[in-house]
C-alpha cells in the first residue's frame, strides 16, 4: 500500500484512506483538536458520524488548503442537520456563493475559536470522512467577477513566501514570458518585469480572484494562486519542485485535483531554468496559436 504520501501522490486515494483510518484508530481521544499544539498540527475528527449531526468544519491550515477542500463542503452539507464553517476571514467573500443557503461561514479568530459541535472535522479530512475522490466535487466551485484585461493576458506568481524558499522561482527567470502575452503578477509586492501592475496586487482574494478570472492563463508555483485559479476552473500552469507536496503527482503533467492544471516539475532539486525554459516555449506556441484565431 506504501505510505499516506505515495498513495496521494498517485491518485490512490482509497489507499491513502484506509492509512488514514488505521491511524485514526491507534490516535489517543485525549489529543483531538490539542489546544497545546499550533493549529496546523492538530487532528480533528474522531471518527464519529456526521450525518444528521450538527457539524462544525474549521479551517485549520493555510489559504490553500482551505480553498483545495471546500469543494466537498457542499457534499457534506447535504448530510449533516446543519453545517458551520469556522474559516479564514479572508476567504470568506470568496467562499459565499459557494455556501448559499448550504451551510453557515464564520470567520476564524486563533485566539477564540467556536466551541465544539456535536461533530467536529478539520476541512483537510473531509476526502477522508465523505469518502470522496476529488472528481466527485470538480471545480469550477469558485467564482469571481474578472477584471477588465487586454485579450490573452497571462498572470503570474513567482513566490510561495519565505516559510518555503525551494518553492520561489527568482523573478527574473520570467522576464522572457512577457514578449508573449499581456502579464500581470499576482505577488504583493513592486515587480521589476514588464506587467501591466507593476505595483503588484494587493493581499486581497477578491482583486486576486478578478486578474485570475480576466486572465486566459495563469502560471504560478505552488502556492494560494494555484488553488485558486484550479478551483476557478482557470487554466494554470504549475511549477513545481522536484520533491513536491503530498497532493502533486510526481509523474506526469497532470492532477486529479484541478483538470484545468498543467503541471511542470523540475527535472531535480533546485533546476528551476529548465522548468521556465520549457514553459517559455510552450508560451510561444500557445500566444501563437491564439493570436492565429
Amino acid at each position: 500500500m506504501g505510505t499516506w504520501v505515495e498513495a496521494m501522490r498517485s491518485g490512490r486515494f482509497e489507499d491513502a484512506w484506509q492509512i488514514s483510518e488505521a491511524t485514526l484508530a491507534e490516535r489517543d481521544p485525549a489529543t483531538r483538536d490539542d489546544a497545546a499544539l499550533p493549529y496546523h498540527l492538530r487532528w480533528v475528527w474522531d471518527g464519529r458520524s456526521f450525518d444528521d449531526r450538527q457539524v462544525l468544519v474549521r479551517c485549520y491550515h493555510g489559504l490553500g488548503d482551505t480553498i483545495q477542500f471546500a469543494r466537498f463542503l457542499p457534499l457534506l452539507a447535504r448530510r449533516a442537520a446543519s453545517l458551520t464553517v469556522e474559516v479564514q476571514p479572508r476567504l470568506l467573500p470568496l467562499l459565499a456563493d459557494l455556501a448559499e443557503r448550504e451551510f453557515e461561514l464564520r470567520p476564524f479568530d486563533p485566539a477564540h475559536p467556536l466551541p465544539p459541535s456535536e461533530c467536529d472535522l478539520e476541512i483537510t479530512e473531509l476526502d477522508f470522512a465523505l469518502g470522496a475522490r476529488p472528481d466527485a466535487a470538480p471545480p469550477p466551485y469558485l467564482c469571481a467577477q474578472p477584471a477588465a484585461l487586454p485579450p490573452r493576458s497571462v498572470a503570474f506568481c513567482y513566490g510561495a513566501g519565505d516559510w518555503d524558499p525551494s518553492r520561489c522561482v527568482p523573478q527574473e527567470l520570467l522576464a522572457p514570458l512577457c514578449r508573449h502575452a499581456p502579464c500581470v503578477t499576482l505577488m504583493a509586492e513592486p515587480c521589476s518585469l514588464d506587467v501591466l501592475n507593476p505595483g503588484g496586487c494587493a493581499f486581497d482574494m477578491a482583486e486576486t480572484a478578478a486578474l485570475i478570472a480576466g486572465s486566459e492563463l495563469v502560471i504560478t508555483v505552488d502556492t494560494m494562486v494555484a488553488h485558486l485559479a484550479g478551483a476557478m476552473g482557470r487554466p494554470v500552469w504549475l511549477l513545481l519542485k522536484a520533491d513536491p507536496d503530498w497532493r502533486w503527482p510526481t509523474q506526469g503533467t497532470s492532477t486529479p485535483w484541478y483538470p484545468s492544471m498543467r503541471l511542470y516539475s523540475q527535472p531535480r532539486a533546485g533546476d528551476w531554468d529548465s522548468v521556465l525554459e520549457q514553459v517559455d516555449a510552450d508560451l510561444k506556441a500557445r500566444s501563437t496559436i491564439m493570436a492565429e484565431r
